[in-house]
């Protein structure tokens, strides 16, 4: 009931996926409406080929149709479809020869760039200081500005983080933690203006 509070009605993930699995076309449409978008823009951040990553995102919803039958009960709906992406374009850039070639997924390059939206810019946040925090976001790791995406701009646990990026909890951790610390050492920012600004990461 909870869950169905929080979703003003809307029907939860989870409810989904169960419905999805036993063959319900209607639940499968929704959760592919749902997080198409979130989905595109993700695989967009590893390569300019909108078109192949397009493909990857479908391929991924037409196995999860095709073997619907063998997934697990027990997911995080929005995480496990990152990840399933993530892991397509990987095996994508391995055999594709317009990628450059990856061995593994540590290999990938997070490509997409920090931008704030104007309307947040306020008195106490300057367009300077918003042009001066794009650039340290953006010259963090590669790895390091993907976990801080994925936590803040898709809302996913350290957990859910490690298991997309392929790496022990205490990994993702420390992840986290690098890039905050190499941010605020740079800029003396509020943490929580911090999560809002990334919060609205496009």
């Amino acid at each position: 009931m909870k869950n169905h509070i929080l979703h003003t009605g809307v029907l939860d993930d989870n409810k989904l996926w169960q419905d999805l699995k036993a063959g319900d076309e209607k639940a499968f449409s929704t959760l592919f409406k749902r997080y198409y978008g979130n989905l595109i823009q993700y695989g967009n951040s590893f390569s300019p080929h909108a078109e192949k990553i397009q493909d990857c995102v479908q391929d991924v919803f037409t196995d999860i149709w095709i073997y619907r039958n063998s997934l697990s009960d027990t997911v995080v709906v929005k995480a496990y479809l990152l990840s399933c992406v993530r892991k397509r374009i990987v095996r994508l850039q391995q055999r594709d020869k317009v990628f450059n070639k990856a061995t593994s997924m540590d290999a990938v390059t997070f490509l997409l760039d920090f931008s704030v939206e104007q309307q947040l810019i306020s008195d106490e946040l300057t367009v300077a200081k918003v042009e001066h925090l794009n650039k340290l976001l953006n010259i963090l790791p590669s790895r390091q500005k993907e976990a801080l995406f994925l936590k803040y701009h898709h809302g996913l646990n350290i957990d859910e983080i490690a298991a997309i990026l392929n790496v022990n909890y205490q990994s993702a951790s420390n992840l986290l933690h690098r890039a905050l610390v190499n941010i605020r050492k740079e800029w003396n920012i509020n943490v929580t203006l911090l999560m809002v600004l990334m919060m609205n990461w496009v």
